[in-house]
C-alpha cells in the first residue's frame, strides 16, 4: 500500500469521524450533557454562549455567521441567555445603530463551568485509552485544526 493510498484510507475515516461528531444529534446530546445542572443554559442555547466566549463582543449577524446559525434564531438564544443574566447587550461603538453581545460575569462563570464540565467529559471518555495516545491524540487534532482553520483563513483573502 502506498503512502497516498495509507493517507487517503486515514483520512476517510476521520472525515467520517467528523461528520458523526457534527451530526445534529451528535452535538445536541453532548450540548445537552454538559449543560446539566449550569443555570440559564441549554442545549438549545450552549452553541451561542459558547460562541460568544469564543469570539468576544460581536454583534448578533456575525456571532450568527461564526457559529453557522440563522441570525434570528441567534438572537432568539442570545435573548434568553440575557434574560438568564448571563449576556448583556451594548452599544456597538462602531456602529451606533447596532449592538453587541457580551458575556455578564454570570455569563464567564457558565462558560467556565460548561469548559469544566466538556474538559471532565473528555476525560472520562478517554481514561482507558493506553498511556500517552490521549496526549497523541490532542497533539494531532490541533494539528488538524489549525491545518484546517488556516485553510479557511487562506479561502476566505
Amino acid at each position: 500500500m502506498s503512502k497516498t493510498t495509507r493517507d487517503s484510507a486515514s483520512a476517510a475515516r476521520v472525515a467520517a469521524a467528523i461528520g458523526a461528531l457534527t451530526l445534529r444529534a451528535t452535538r445536541a446530546g453532548l450540548y445537552g450533557r454538559l449543560t446539566s445542572g449550569v443555570e440559564g443554559v441549554d442545549a438549545t442555547t450552549y452553541p451561542v454562549l459558547s460562541g460568544l466566549a469564543r469570539v468576544g463582543p460581536v454583534t448578533a449577524t456575525k456571532l450568527a455567521e461564526v457559529i453557522g446559525m440563522d441570525r434570528t434564531v441567534t438572537t432568539r438564544y442570545a435573548t434568553r441567555l440575557q434574560e438568564a443574566g448571563l449576556v448583556a447587550r451594548r452599544p456597538d461603538p462602531a456602529d451606533a445603530r447596532a449592538t453587541r453581545l457580551v458575556l455578564t460575569v454570570e455569563g464567564e462563570r457558565a462558560v467556565t463551568a460548561l469548559r469544566g464540565a466538556m474538559e471532565s467529559f473528555v476525560a472520562e471518555e478517554m481514561a482507558t485509552w493506553p498511556s500517552g495516545e490521549a496526549a497523541a491524540f490532542a497533539v494531532r487534532l490541533e494539528r488538524l485544526t489549525q491545518s484546517l482553520a488556516q485553510g479557511e483563513a487562506d479561502r476566505s483573502r
